[in-house]
């Protein structure tokens, strides 16, 4: 059954709309602004947890203390 020039225009129309749609949404989540704004709250989040921070403070007290070692040995 043949369809009708006017409802194969809609559906293209359709299509274009839901594809724009698509593309601006894609945009706005590649945006390296917003990304990079993301990883900063992300870090932020982390940092403020005593484990992680704490962890951290520990493993560059151990690496000084090595590297001094390594120095006056």
């Amino acid at each position: 059954m043949a369809r009708d020039t006017d409802a194969i225009e809609k559906d293209i129309q359709q299509a274009r709309e839901a594809l724009a749609g698509a593309l601006d949404e894609l945009s706005e989540r590649a945006n390296p602004q917003r990304l990079s704004e993301q990883g900063k709250e992300m870090a932020a989040q982390k940092w403020a947890d005593p484990r992680v921070k704490y962890a951290v403070y520990a493993a560059g007290a151990l690496v000084g203390l090595l590297i001094l070692r390594k120095l006056f040995k």
